[in-house]
């Protein structure tokens, strides 16, 4: 897959078939729009073609709500894009200009002239432009002028699926890795590097990871103890581990911590980065009484996370 960074970056390609969209999460919802975009292309022997944002549009729209995070990093999305068999991602930065383009201009300037739209995919109830405008009936009225065919993927297909990005949020933002994973199709998962902590982790037995997310729009799961997958760059194996979110209350921790204990290993890993899939919820975080209460309920933590992950 080719990524461009910005609409100029992009050259025609001959049937050029294209959605757009935010697709945060790219989760079995976004799956039926891409299925569908990349089989379009097939049968036209064409090249599929995702139009994107960087930042999200709320983020430039509404920047004092503070409390957006999203499910995957640009980075992640694109991975993501790419084993799903898109020809072309373009990354377009939103900006407030961006969003005053109307609908006409916007199909002219961008599917048009710049992309060179043979066909376009688009989930039901999908707006663009100015105020939002852009609908399926401006797509089509334009459509015999401009030269490019319209497909709707219909309300009916994507309400067979019933999930949503929001959905998927809430859903981490409860610890409900489950429910995640049910409507992702594959495991929500943290990317960041591995940084000096103050081991409180090895004294007690279990030394940890501490990670660095470097992306402040990721969203981070709910506080507790997860039993997780783990992956170290330029390491083909997976480990098992048991992941910690919280501020630490019994030893009345200031910051949130994102750490990880991996089972079965000794290396040392600072300054590595590593991929965190969550598996399952095991509790939510505790304060305890003292430190050796601290210590026997880590031990029942990890029994209980390999017994999940076996």
């Amino acid at each position: 897959m080719k990524v461009y960074k910005h609409l100029n970056e992009f050259q025609q390609v001959k049937n050029a078939v294209v959605t757009i969209g935010t697709f945060d999460g790219v989760h079995i919802g976004h799956r039926k729009i891409i299925s569908r975009l990349t089989e379009v292309a097939r049968q036209i022997n064409g090249e599929s073609v995702i139009l994107t944002f960087f930042p999200h549009p709320r983020m430039i729209l509404n920047p004092e709500d503070i409390n957006l995070k999203l499910i995957t990093t640009i980075n992640e999305k694109a991975s993501l894009l790419e084993q799903l068999g898109v020809d072309h991602l373009i990354i377009t930065p939103f900006t407030r200009d961006f969003s005053n383009l109307t609908a006409e201009t916007y199909i002219r300037q961008i599917l048009v002239e710049k992309i060179g739209t043979r066909k376009i995919i688009i989930g039901y109830d999908h707006h663009f432009g100015k105020d939002r405008e852009g609908n399926l009936g401006q797509l089509q009225r334009f459509a015999p002028e401009y030269k490019y065919e319209v497909e709707e993927i219909p309300e009916q297909d994507i309400h067979d699926v019933a999930v949503s990005s929001t959905q998927i949020r809430n859903a981490l933002i409860k610890g409900d890795v489950q429910t995640a994973i049910d409507f992702l199709g594959y495991p929500f998962s943290l990317y960041g590097q591995v940084i000096k902590g103050d081991q409180l982790g090895r004294t007690l037995g279990f030394p940890t990871a501490n990670l660095l997310i470097e992306e402040n729009y990721k969203l981070i799961p709910g506080d507790g103890i997860y039993a997780v997958n783990v992956k170290i760059d330029k390491d083909t194996v997976t480990y098992k581990g048991m992941l910690y979110i919280g501020n630490r209350p019994t030893i009345n921790g200031m910051s949130r911590n994102i750490e990880v204990n991996i089972f079965d290993f000794d290396r040392e890993i600072y300054r590595s980065y590593v991929t965190i899939e969550f598996i399952y919820f095991i509790r939510g975080d505790i304060r305890f009484d003292n430190i050796e209460a601290l210590k026997l309920q880590i031990a029942a933590d990890k029994h209980s996370a390999l017994t999940l992950l076996s």
